[in-house]
């Protein structure tokens, strides 16, 4: 009798964890309009990264991790910090606000295929196969059908900020792809450092552009940040930085394909808004991506069963 492959009772995990990422990092665009409904954006953002990461912090201490102290490694989280929050969050927030939400959506979507050239054309740091190729196809396919077909009548109307989008992206990937360099540390240390490097820069900004102490946040604003920073920031990291480690940067950007029927999802339940005609169609072409890019293909035992 065949035993069970030995890879899928793990690989069912770490699916689960990426669907959980993808709703967690789903769920941040409801926090953050509720938040900036009385926080402004940077003072959001700057609060989110230095909660976070001390939320993190205190967390490694109490389980006894140690945070780097060598130089080598804080640069590390700079520019890792740089690629996955700071620069790309600036990013989203500015082309949002001229952009139809489904062409956002889609051009929001578009990580997993940056990720999958910028290995196959420069690092080469892990397999990229006909199979990935053609779940990062299925996963577009499906994004542009569940969004609506319509939405694509938008693209070039707004190139300044669809471009801006398509740039924040491309830092998405690379960041995906840098998080590799850190498989040897515990995902919460990377996570940890790569936030409080965040929040360093954008507290200043924040006091200089903002002047915070003069705000009179909502509670429902508050609450929102609050959400936030422990969910959809610091528990997504640790995530995403266990998901760089076992299932690679085009499988762990593929969350980004997740997201967008999750945030369907949950329009339809709590907003009683209609899907697509074709965003079925399109659910099954990103389940079908999903599991290109990130299900291990089973090797061929030489044993008979």
């Amino acid at each position: 009798m065949a035993e069970a492959h030995p890879r899928l009772a793990g690989t069912a995990t770490e699916l689960a964890l990426l669907l959980a990422l993808a709703t967690l990092w789903g769920a941040s665009y409801t926090f953050i309009r509720i938040g900036v409904a009385t926080i402004p954006p940077i003072t959001l953002i700057a609060c989110r990264t230095l909660i976070a990461g001390l939320l993190l912090l205190a967390i490694m201490r109490w389980r006894g991790v140690r945070i780097p102290v060598d130089a080598a490694t804080w640069r590390r989280f700079l520019f890792q910090t740089c690629l996955n929050s700071v620069i790309p969050w600036t990013m989203v927030a500015w082309g949002a606000q001229a952009l139809d939400a489904g062409v956002a959506t889609i051009l929001n979507s578009t990580a997993p295929i940056f990720t999958f050239f910028l290995t196959l054309a420069v690092t080469r740091h892990e397999a990229v196969t006909s199979r990935k190729l053609l779940g990062v196809i299925a996963g577009m396919a499906g994004i542009c059908l569940i969004v609506g077909v319509q939405a694509l009548s938008g693209f070039g109307e707004e190139l300044a900020a669809q471009i801006v989008m398509v740039l924040a992206a491309i830092c998405y990937a690379g960041a995906a792809i840098l998080g590799r360099g850190f498989k040897d540390l515990d995902p919460i240390v990377p996570a940890a450092g790569s936030l409080l490097c965040g929040a360093a820069l954008l507290i200043p900004v924040s006091l200089v552009a903002e002047r915070p102490w003069t705000l009179q946040p909502s509670t429902s604003s508050i609450l929102a940040l609050v959400a936030l920073a422990v969910f959809s920031t610091a528990l997504a990291f640790v995530i995403y930085f266990r998901l760089i480690r076992t299932l690679g940067s085009v499988g762990t950007t593929a969350q980004a394909y997740v997201r967008v029927p999750i945030g369907v999802a949950v329009g339809v339940v709590f907003l009683g808004e209609q899907p697509s005609s074709t965003a079925w169609i399109g659910l099954a072409c990103v389940v079908v991506g999903v599991a290109a890019m990130t299900i291990p293909e089973r090797k061929r035992s030489a044993a008979a069963a």
